[in-house]
């Protein structure tokens, strides 16, 4: 007699994403992208390589950028997220996206999601980055389509913009 299999065991987790909390059951080895992606539709975060070495699946997890292939989301019980659905507010991309489109910082857009939320942590630490940082602050994320010129004046066009509107709000 074959025996039954046996029942896979869950756990509840809690966490808010995107500024929305989530209460849900998933199994513990569930990797946070893919409870990202396949739990809660937020398919902007991608998979890559699923060895850590390409930053499609970067996201923000409580302040810092996080390789989602790399965490379980039972370890994110309790954090904030966001990802790249959750930059964009009230209809307005956030700068580092709006460089990308204005300084053609994508072709395939695979990198993109994982190169936008690195640029963004970055600018956060840093409103004025060098080309030189940029670089070595992007060096996690892969990109095969664009040689990297454009991403960096991406990131140099965000920190501009992000600039003026800093400097407009102090006055």
């Amino acid at each position: 007699m074959a025996e039954a299999p046996a029942k896979i065991e869950t756990q509840r987790i809690t966490l808010t994403v995107n500024g929305q909390e989530h209460a849900e059951e998933v199994e513990p080895r569930m990797l946070l992208v893919h409870f990202l992606r396949d739990q809660l539709g937020l398919t902007g975060t991608h998979v890559g390589c699923d060895t850590s070495q390409c930053g499609a699946c970067v996201v923000d997890v409580n302040g810092k950028t996080t390789k989602s292939c790399t965490m379980f989301a039972v370890q994110a019980d309790g954090a904030e997220i966001t990802t790249i659905e959750g930059l964009a507010s009230e209809g307005a991309y956030h700068p580092v996206q709006e460089g990308f489109w204005e300084m053609h910082g994508l072709q395939c857009g695979y990198c993109t999601p994982g190169m936008i939320m690195s640029s963004v942590a970055l600018l956060k630490r840093n409103p004025h980055p060098s080309e030189q940082e940029i670089r070595h602050e992007l060096e996690g994320n892969i990109c095969r389509c664009t040689g990297y010129q454009n991403i960096v004046r991406a990131v140099q066009y965000a920190a501009d913009k992000m600039g003026e509107s800093g400097a407009a709000s102090a006055d």
